[in-house]
């Protein structure tokens, strides 16, 4: 069953980020190149494993559980150069994020753009992260989270923290700016604590839920997406034509972002 995406006006999709356009974290995966260039300690190398193996077998972190990691990712992040962090991104980009990303989110994307649609994605890893991944996919427009910097380096202070219903604020800010009527746009997340986001507009769909969206999904019927093949651009180029749209089955800084958040929500939940 294919999505039928109508030419429009002033709308937008918005598209979560990690399991929803990415098969993995995207915060998790720079660990390795930024324990190598210094960013991250071996402990956190090993934090940064573990919490990717949960990640990958499908856990996740509720919206209390980021927020309390908040102050704890930014204390983890001061004094990093701006700079360094972002050569790392893009130096590593193509190996760690590219062979990643799933056809079927590549190929909706296509076709809201398409339609006349701008595509944001939206994303609690940092800007800096976010950004690059968004340009691979042909996306501009971008509501991440921002760390306050001071002379290059980032301050210990988070500016906006693009989480939960923190999200809703960034789009609604963007729909403002643009013109967008919320009720002719579209969002897609994986995730229940992306639930406001989904709910601010009129087009939610749910990709790969976990089981408390799926809930929430079936209830409201809403469209739910199944995305199973991360594809590199190079084979999507190539083999385009053929690359399916998914199918509708029924009605976030550096890696710091993602390993803390998921390593202490399972401390937070392990038996005293």
């Amino acid at each position: 069953m294919r999505l039928h995406l109508p030419p429009v006006g002033l709308s937008a999709a918005f598209f979560d980020l990690d399991k929803t356009v990415i098969a993995k974290s995207s915060a998790l995966a720079f660990g390795r190149p930024f324990y190598r260039d210094g960013l991250i300690s071996r402990r956190d190398v090993v934090k940064s494993a573990y919490a990717q193996l949960m990640f990958r077998l499908g856990g996740g972190s509720d919206e209390q559980s980021m927020s309390r990691t908040r102050d704890y990712l930014a204390a983890l992040s001061k004094g990093w150069r701006v700079e360094q962090l972002q050569q790392i991104v893009a130096e590593t980009l193509e190996e760690l994020i590219n062979p990643y990303v799933y056809a079927e989110a590549a190929t909706l994307i296509a076709e809201h753009q398409a339609a006349g649609r701008d595509v944001v994605l939206v994303s609690a890893s940092g800007d800096e992260m976010v950004r690059p991944i968004g340009a691979l996919l042909g996306i501009t427009d971008v509501i991440a989270t921002r760390m306050s910097i001071v002379d290059g380096r980032y301050s210990g202070e988070v500016e906006f923290y693009a989480a939960g219903p923190s999200k809703v604020v960034g789009i609604r800010e963007l729909a403002a700016e643009r013109g967008y009527d919320l009720a002719q746009c579209y969002a897609y997340s994986d995730s229940v604590t992306d639930l406001p986001m989904l709910e601010a507009v009129g087009h939610p769909s749910a990709v790969n839920p976990d089981r408390a969206l799926r809930r929430a999904a079936v209830e409201n019927a809403w469209p739910i997406l199944e995305f199973r093949h991360p594809i590199p651009l190079s084979r999507r180029l190539r083999d385009r034509p053929a690359v399916p749209v998914a199918a509708a089955l029924s009605v976030g800084v550096g890696a710091a972002i993602g390993f803390a958040i998921y390593a202490r929500h399972r401390r937070a939940k392990a038996p005293a």
